[in-house]
């Protein structure tokens, strides 16, 4: 679906190898980038959490495409999709047909690329972000799993990882990944916040950090 409108809403139907991804398109007036948001899950894209870091970016006039990188039936399968949802190979190659429409649909086509991604979808991101590296300007994490990417010397774009306080074995892993990162990056520990940043403030702080980082680094 091509998308015509300055100011559009929309959900879409992206291809990407045999299955089609889900996703929704908030285009703003004078939108300044794109910000992909990569879910590793069916439904990502209606989570109350995620809506709310999209709608806090389309305010500062970013465009945000959230997007499911597993199909309801792959979620549907034994135990959430584990086995899906850990292949970072196909995740990274979902991704990447993602960016790759974007680049070749309005209104879209010419904004600066930034990717959120959470979880197994940080991964993902990242190598995709290897493999686009003229395209992809910036990476944010919220509780992500970039120890998962197998391309982390490769990454060029700069990298925000926030991880809740409380989340201490997704810390370490994070920690650890950084240490093979070449790009800038930085390291945001969320005080008193578990992996899911449930707790007052928690979200709202991941919000103001992202905005930052990807205002500094696509705009």
């Amino acid at each position: 679906m091509l998308v015509t409108e300055s100011i559009v809403h929309t959900e879409l139907r992206i291809p990407a190898g045999h299955v089609t991804l889900r996703g929704d398109l908030v285009v703003p007036e004078s939108a300044t980038a794109l910000i992909i948001f990569a879910h590793s899950m069916s439904d990502g894209r209606h989570n109350p959490r995620n809506r709310f870091l999209s709608e806090e970016l389309q305010d500062r006039s970013f465009a945000t495409l959230m997007v499911d990188l597993l199909t309801p039936e792959e979620y549907a399968a034994h135990d959430n999709g584990r086995a899906y949802r850990f292949d970072v190979t196909m995740l990274t190659k979902r991704l990447l047909s993602v960016i790759d429409w974007s680049r070749a649909n309005r209104p879209i086509a010419n904004l600066r690329i930034g990717i959120f991604a959470a979880n197994t979808a940080m991964a993902a991101a990242l190598d995709a972000a290897a493999e686009r590296p003229r395209i992809v300007r910036a990476i944010v994490s919220r509780g992500g799993r970039p120890d998962l990417a197998t391309r982390l010397h490769d990454v060029k774009a700069p990298t925000l990882l926030v991880v809740g306080g409380n989340d201490r074995a997704v810390l370490w892993l994070n920690e650890r990944a950084m240490t093979s990162l070449n790009c800038l990056h930085h390291l945001d520990v969320v005080p008193g916040a578990g992996h899911l940043f449930e707790q007052p403030g928690a979200l709202e702080h991941v919000a103001a950090l992202a905005r930052t980082w990807l205002t500094e680094h696509l705009c």
